[in-house]
């Protein structure tokens, strides 16, 4: 079982953080541009009790290892400092790809056996290995990544379901 959760985690965080990548790279060409002021779209939230797409992205990229080092039976490594910018923004992909490229599938063996407790906003969960990963860590990756998606459509980034997934053709 333990491949699955490798096949579960690893390649799926990889291509996502590479599309985020790409979904930034059309922002910094919108900033380049003059057409947005790349201050104003890092602070830029959907609603005013939600996180700015810096922290989203952020929160997404932090996903990555509180999902799987906890897995791995390793301590989470430190999230990094990176610049409040999209290149800083970019960077963080980076070493969270990087960091990816490490992981080998007999690293995750036994993982699914494992009690895993993390934090989720004020409460603190005690799952599976398979649940959490599948019902907390997933999940919330993807919310974070869908809220950075959504402000750069809100602040007129061209993106497309086909710049979120890679896998859809909407453009001719």
């Amino acid at each position: 079982m333990s491949m699955n959760l490798y096949v579960a985690s690893v390649p799926v965080f990889q291509r996502y953080l590479g599309q985020l990548s790409a979904m930034l790279d059309l922002a910094q060409a919108r900033v380049d541009a003059g057409a947005l002021a790349e201050p104003d779209l890092l602070a830029a939230r959907l609603a005013p009790d939600m996180l700015p797409l810096q922290a989203q992205v952020e929160v997404a990229g932090g996903f990555v290892l509180r999902a799987l080092a906890p897995l791995l039976g390793r301590e989470v490594p430190a999230f990094g400092e990176f610049p409040p910018s999209l290149a800083g923004l970019q960077a963080m992909i980076g070493a969270r790809l990087a960091w990816l490229a490490e992981l080998k599938l007999a690293h995750f063996e036994g993982a699914e056996a494992k009690s895993i407790s993390s934090d989720a906003g004020h409460a603190t969960i005690a799952l599976p290995g398979t649940d959490f990963l599948c019902q907390f860590a997933l999940p919330n990756f993807f919310f974070h990544l869908s809220c950075a998606y959504a402000i750069l459509r809100q602040q007129g980034v061209d993106l497309s379901k086909e710049d979120f997934d890679g896998l859809h053709r909407w453009r001719t």
